[in-house]
């Protein structure tokens, strides 16, 4: 298990280029099983979830042809169906969350699909409902087994069009229902889809692929049918999580950072989510110029009371960044409190950040009350672990922001969401060392 030793108190300067979308990743690279004909990927992120996807479909037949550092021709022509079965697959798709959305292409072209009960980020409850739901009404069969480990099974010898009702808006659920309706016989209408740049992205692919899908970017999704999917090139977004991490990380740093290419016309209310915290932004053509700031004030509601930010389904704030916006307010002036909605282990890691010297307070397992420092005082660098993608990074930012060394544990949950972090940090100036 790999460590991060962290030296606080270094300030930033420069720019840096966000990754590759990760939450896009996960589902265009499930759906280039669609096609027997070649897809071509651009601005693949080089992090642990994507490359174990990639080694995932790999396994199972797929041809992986490296064009570039980021760009990846794959040609799912002679898919193993069969490897599903192996021990090998329960293994590895067990570990990656991400495998559950090879379920709605694998039943779309092969009729079956199969999963173990699949991994990710320890942040609570994360059930798969929405999935199956989806899958029964499009016709098929699902069967849950709890021996060895537990399976999830769909199959449908032919999947009907249908109309549906999502329970919740779930992304990867609306992803694996809309691969699995592109090729089913009819008309499927999708209501209270997810609608995130992330689904907007697949929905274009797949067009483009010969889909037929309309009300892109709308909770009411249309697919009419197809027969086949041919293949196509895609070019993925910048991750826009990345990018609200290095936006708080500049703030709590004090650091002067030009954020580049962030297609900012694709990240909705977060740059006013972070604007109400008090952090100066400006827009320079597709660039995010965050200039030092000594300190920064959290606005109030209108009438006085106290900022609450929450998160929501697009075009609601993120719940990936309240983790960051969190840790963020730590240095504010003022006192906001933060709501996570969605899952209910997410915040537990804040006892790190009070150990630290963070004044914030735990109501319970969703919400939290941090009261700013204004700069008065720092966090102490101590040693902690990284419970999960995003907290792993929130704890980076408040060591990097703090008095003295930290030591952070546990890494490689770091390394699945955030590309060489440590390598591109410390070329703005940080001190950052694996070891």
């Amino acid at each position: 298990m790999a460590s991060f030793k962290v030296t606080g108190g270094r300030k930033l300067s420069g720019e840096i280029t966000p990754q590759g979308a990760k939450n896009e990743a996960l589902q265009i690279l499930c759906a280039v099983v669609l096609t027997a004909e070649p897809v071509t990927i651009h601005n693949i992120p080089n992090i642990r979830d994507v490359n174990q996807l990639i080694d995932l479909l790999g396994d199972m037949g797929v041809k992986i042809r490296r064009l570039s550092e980021s760009s990846i021709e794959f040609d799912a022509s002679q898919v193993n169906i069969d490897y599903l079965e192996s021990e090998t697959y329960k293994a590895k798709a067990a570990a990656l969350r991400g495998s559950v959305m090879l379920l709605g292409p694998t039943l779309a072209r092969f009729k079956k699909g199969r999963i173990p009960s699949p991994g990710g980020d320890k942040i609570g409850r994360r059930r798969l409902d929405t999935h199956f739901a989806g899958f029964i009404k499009l016709g098929a069969k699902f069967n849950y087994s709890a021996e060895d480990g537990g399976f999830y099974e769909v199959d449908a010898s032919h999947l009907t069009g249908a109309y549906m009702l999502l329970d919740e808006a779930s992304v990867t659920g609306t992803a694996n229902i809309l691969m699995a309706a592109v090729l089913a016989k009819g008309t499927t209408t999708i209501y209270h889809a997810a609608c995130e740049p992330y689904i907007q992205q697949l929905c274009k692919m797949l067009n483009r692929m010969g889909a037929k899908i309309s009300g892109i970017g709308s909770n009411l999704l249309t697919i009419e049918g197809v027969e086949e999917l041919k293949g196509t090139e895609h070019t993925m977004l910048p991750d826009m999580i990345e990018i609200g991490s290095f936006i708080g990380m500049a703030a709590m740093t004090q650091s002067e950072i030009t954020i580049k290419n962030c297609k900012i016309p694709e990240l909705g209310i977060i740059p006013d989510v972070f604007r109400k915290l008090g952090i100066k932004l400006e827009f320079r053509g597709d660039d995010i110029y965050v200039p030092a700031q000594e300190h920064y004030e959290l606005e109030n509601f209108i009438d006085g009371s106290m900022l609450t930010i929450s998160d929501h389904p697009w075009p609601g704030f993120t719940p990936d960044l309240l983790s960051i916006i969190l840790v963020t307010a730590i240095q504010a002036k003022g006192t906001v409190l933060i709501h996570q909605k969605m899952f209910e282990s997410r915040l537990f890691f804040v006892d790190r950040l009070i150990e630290m010297g963070a004044q914030i307070i735990l109501c319970d397992p969703h919400r939290a009350t941090v009261v700013g420092f204004d700069r008065k005082q720092n966090l102490k660098g101590i040693r902690m672990s990284s419970p999960d993608i995003r907290a792993g990074v929130s704890l980076l930012i408040a060591a990097m922001s703090a008095t003295g060394t930290s030591i952070i544990d546990n890494i490689e949950q770091i390394d699945r969401g955030y590309q060489n972090i440590d390598t591109r940090l410390n070329a703005l100036g940080a001190e950052i060392v694996r070891i």
